[in-house]
C-alpha cells in the first residue's frame, strides 16, 4: 500500500473532529472570534439544540472581502503577528475553528468593518468555499452554521438531546462571560432566553462578582470573598466561597488563565489543598479565579481545544493559590455562609397556606432556565462583618489564645456551682457578635441571643475547630505541650493497624502523643496533647490507626496536618452531652469570635446557625 497526501477536506474533517466535538465546542469557537475582534455583544441562537442552527452575531471589528476569503483556510490567523507560539495575547491562534465547521456543516459569514458601506458573504459548504459576494448588515460579523454534522453523519448519533447541548452550550457562554464581565452575552433557543447577561460596570472586583452573581445567583453574592494576591510577576485575583457554602461536586469551580476558561488539574489541586482544613472531602467549594501571567510563563498550546494549560513554574502557581485562597478565609473570621440559615429555615417552615408566601424563585446556580424554588430572607447586614469589626477591637498584641477572655477545659468534668456565690453578670447581647448564653439544649445546643435574632451553635462541633486551631498554632511555634497519662494506657487492636501506628511513633511524639509498642496487637500511650484534656485515648488511637491506613505507608503525618490533627481535636473536644454552665457557654462563644474559621469544623459542617428576628416571626406569620 503506497502513501498518498489526504485531500485537503478530509484534513479539514478529522481537524473537526478534535476542534468541533459538539454544537458547543462550536459555539465556543465562534464567541472566542468575537470576543478577539473586541465584541461587546454577543448574540447566540441556537434551534434543535444547534443541530440545525447556530447564529453567532458580534459588534467587533469585522472584515473585509480579502481577510473574509482568507478566514475560512486552514491556519489562516491574525493572531500570530510575530509568529511565536509563546507570546498569545488572543483566544484564538491555530487558524483551524473555521474552516473545521465548514467543513462539517453549511457555514457562512457576514461581515462589515465599521469603515465599510456595506457588507461582504462568504459561504462554505462540506469544506467547499464559495466566492464573496456583496451582502446587507450592521458593522461586526454573523456567522450562520447550518445542518452541523451533515457531511460526517455518524458524528450525529453521539449527539445528546437538543436541551442537554443547549445546556452545554449555555455553560460555555457563562464561563466565557465570566472571564469577560465588560461584555454582554444572549443565549436564546428559539423560544426563551437560556442566558441573558447585561455588560457590568464598575470596577474590575465589582464586574465581575456582579457577573458572577448572575451566572452563579445571588447566594454567591452574599457569601463571597475577595482574592487578590501577586506573586513575582503572577496576579491571582477572584472570589471564593466560604467553606460552608460548598457542593457535592466541582462544577461549580471556574478557573481562567489569562482570559480563558480552562479545567486544569493542577488548579484543581491547588483550591483543594487551600480548603483541606475546612472542607469533608466529598465537598467541594465554588470559586472564581482568574490567574494573569506572562504569556511565556505558561502554554497554552497543549490541546486543539485550548481547554489545558501547562506552566513554567507550576511549584510557584501552586503556592500562590493555596496561600492566597487561606489567607482570604482566614480574613472571614468565624462568618458563616447565610445558605446556612436559610437551610434551617427551610427545614422548620410550616407548611400550609401561608407556606407559598414565603417562597420565590431562586436564581439558577449555573444552570440557565431551570426553575428551582426555595425561601431567601431579605437583605440584611452580615454577621461576619459584625465579627470582623468586633475582632478589630481586640486587644493589640493579643494572640489567638491570649485574648482577656480564656476558654475554660471544657474537657474537664463539670464542676459543681455554689449556690451562695454571687451570679457572674451577663453581658449585653449587643456586645458581641454571638451573643450571650441562655440555654443550652439536649446538652449539645447552646441558645445565644444576639441584638437582633438568635444564635445555636454545636458545643462539640465549635470546640472541635477551636482545639484544632490550636494545635496548628503550637506546632507552628514550639511544638505540642505533652500531658503525661498517670496510669499508661494499653489499647488493644488488631496486629497490622498496631504496627502501623508504632511505626509511626516518632511522627506522632512531635504532635504531642508518645507511644510505644507493648506486644502483638498492644500500643502503649503514656502521653497525650495537654490541649485535649481528659480524652477518649483508646478511641483516639483507634481512629488514628484508621486514618493511618487510608494514608498510606510512604505519605508522612506533616504532608497529612490536617487529617491528624482533625481526628485528634474531634476526640479532645467538649461532647454533645456535657452540661456547661453560663461561664462555661459563654467563654466558648467569646473564643469562637476571636478565631478564625470558627464558621464550620473540620469536617465542613457549620459550628453555628444564626437567625435574625424577623426570619423567626415569619415562621410565625408575624410578618
Amino acid at each position: 500500500m503506497s502513501l498518498r497526501l489526504l485531500p485537503s477536506t478530509l484534513v479539514n474533517q478529522i481537524a473537526a473532529g478534535e476542534v468541533v466535538e459538539r454544537p458547543a465546542s462550536a459555539v465556543k469557537e465562534l464567541v472566542e472570534n468575537a470576543l478577539d475582534a473586541g465584541a461587546r455583544r454577543i448574540d447566540v441562537t441556537l434551534a434543535d439544540g444547534g443541530r440545525s442552527l447556530i447564529v453567532v452575531q458580534d459588534d467587533g471589528k469585522g472584515m473585509g472581502r480579502e481577510d473574509l476569503s482568507l478566514c475560512v483556510e486552514r491556519h489562516a490567523t491574525s493572531k500570530l503577528p510575530t509568529d511565536d507560539l509563546f507570546d498569545i495575547g488572543f483566544l484564538g491562534f491555530r487558524g483551524e475553528a473555521l474552516p473545521s465547521i465548514g467543513s462539517v456543516s453549511r457555514l457562512s459569514i457576514t461581515s462589515r468593518t465599521r469603515a465599510a458601506e456595506s457588507a461582504w458573504r462568504i459561504a462554505v459548504e462540506g469544506g467547499v468555499k464559495a466566492e464573496p459576494e456583496p451582502a446587507a448588515g450592521p458593522p461586526g460579523t454573523r456567522v450562520e452554521v447550518r445542518d452541523l454534522f451533515y457531511a460526517t453523519p455518524a458524528r450525529l448519533k453521539f449527539l445528546k438531546a437538543p436541551r442537554t447541548e443547549t445546556q452545554h452550550a449555555a455553560d460555555v457562554i457563562n464561563r466565557l462571560a465570566m472571564a469577560h464581565p465588560e461584555v454582554g452575552f444572549t443565549l436564546t433557543d428559539g423560544t426563551r432566553s437560556v442566558v441573558k447577561l447585561g455588560a457590568a460596570q464598575g470596577d474590575l472586583f465589582a464586574r465581575r462578582l456582579d457577573r458572577l452573581s448572575g451566572v452563579i445567583g445571588r447566594e454567591f453574592f452574599d457569601n463571597a470573598l475577595p482574592v487578590d494576591a501577586e506573586r513575582e510577576g503572577i496576579r491571582l485575583t477572584g472570589h471564593i466561597g466560604l467553606p460552608t457554602y460548598n457542593r457535592g461536586n466541582a462544577q461549580q469551580q471556574y478557573l481562567f488563565v489569562n482570559g480563558r476558561p480552562v479545567k486544569d488539574r493542577l488548579l484543581t489541586g491547588a483550591v483543594r489543598g487551600a480548603y483541606q482544613d475546612f472542607l469533608a472531602h466529598d465537598r467541594h467549594a465554588i470559586l472564581a479565579l482568574y490567574l494573569d501571567l506572562p504569556p511565556r510563563e505558561v502554554d497554552v498550546n497543549v490541546h486543539p481545544a485550548k481547554a489545558e494549560v501547562r506552566f513554567r513554574d507550576a511549584a510557584l502557581v501552586r503556592g500562590l493559590i493555596v496561600s492566597a485562597l487561606r489567607h482570604a478565609l482566614a480574613e472571614a473570621g468565624h462568618r458563616a455562609s447565610t445558605t446556612v440559615a436559610i437551610g434551617a429555615l427551610g427545614a422548620v417552615r410550616p407548611e400550609g397556606e401561608g407556606a407559598a408566601d414565603m417562597r420565590r424563585p431562586a436564581l439558577p446556580l449555573g444552570r440557565s432556565g431551570q426553575s428551582a424554588w426555595s425561601w431567601t430572607p431579605p437583605p440584611r447586614p452580615s454577621l461576619g462583618d459584625v465579627a470582623s469589626a468586633f475582632a478589630a477591637q481586640a486587644p493589640a498584641g493579643g494572640g489567638l489564645w491570649e485574648q482577656p477572655t480564656r476558654l475554660p477545659n471544657l474537657s474537664a468534668p463539670p464542676q459543681g456551682r455554689d449556690v451562695g456565690a454571687a451570679p457572674t453578670p451577663a453581658p449585653s447581647p449587643s456586645e458581641h457578635p454571638l451573643g450571650v448564653a441562655r440555654a443550652q439544649l439536649h446538652g449539645t445546643y447552646i441558645v445565644a441571643q444576639t441584638a437582633d435574632g438568635i444564635v445555636i451553635v454545636d458545643q462539640h462541633a465549635a470546640h472541635e475547630r477551636l482545639v484544632y486551631e490550636r494545635m496548628k498554632q503550637a506546632l507552628d511555634a514550639d511544638g505540642v505541650a505533652r500531658q503525661g497519662l498517670l496510669l499508661p494506657e494499653v489499647v488493644e487492636m488488631d496486629e497490622a493497624d498496631a504496627d502501623r501506628v508504632a511505626a509511626r511513633a516518632d511522627e506522632l511524639a512531635a504532635l504531642g502523643l508518645v507511644i510505644e509498642s507493648f506486644g502483638p496487637g498492644s500500643i502503649l500511650v503514656r502521653e497525650v496533647p495537654a490541649l485535649l484534656g481528659d480524652c477518649d485515648v483508646k478511641g483516639l488511637i483507634r481512629d488514628l490507626a484508621d486514618e493511618l491506613a487510608e494514608l498510606g505507608e510512604a505519605l508522612a503525618l506533616k504532608d497529612r496536618l490536617a487529617d491528624v490533627c482533625g481526628t485528634m481535636a474531634c476526640h479532645g473536644s467538649v461532647r454533645a452531652g456535657r452540661l456547661l454552665n453560663a461561664d462555661e457557654m459563654n467563654a466558648l462563644l467569646r473564643q469562637m469570635e476571636m478565631t478564625p474559621h470558627s464558621g464550620q469544623c473540620n469536617h465542613g459542617r457549620p459550628t453555628y446557625v444564626e437567625l435574625k428576628l424577623k426570619d423567626i416571626e415569619r415562621l410565625f406569620g408575624r410578618r
